[in-house]
């Protein structure tokens, strides 16, 4: 979701925001099968954006964090735990390029 563009429509102004959601239905049905409020952090969400200093950041929700927030067991962590893989990945191809 481009938020950046979102503001504009709506003639405000706001920096680069992107906000990327991305989820697997068979995993993530495990979790809320287990404890249904985790829908609220689910799909897994990527927030990426530019401060006016210029530095770009990028955040999520660690999948320990929301296995202390939800008390999920280990095992259903296992289903969320790719977040951290999939940032790190993406910001070392950037970085390539």
């Amino acid at each position: 979701m481009d938020q950046q563009a979102e503001a504009e429509e709506v003639g405000l102004s706001l920096c680069p925001t992107q906000l990327l959601l991305f989820g697997n239905p068979k995993a993530g049905t495990s979790l809320m099968v287990a404890e249904p409020i985790i829908a609220l952090d689910l799909p897994l969400k990527v927030l990426a954006w530019k401060a006016t200093d210029g530095k770009v950041w990028v955040s999520y929700n660690d999948p320990n964090y929301l296995k202390q927030r939800f008390s999920l067991f280990d095992e259903l962590v296992k289903n969320i735990a790719i977040i951290a893989p999939l940032v790190y990945q993406a910001l070392s191809s950037a970085d390539r390029q």
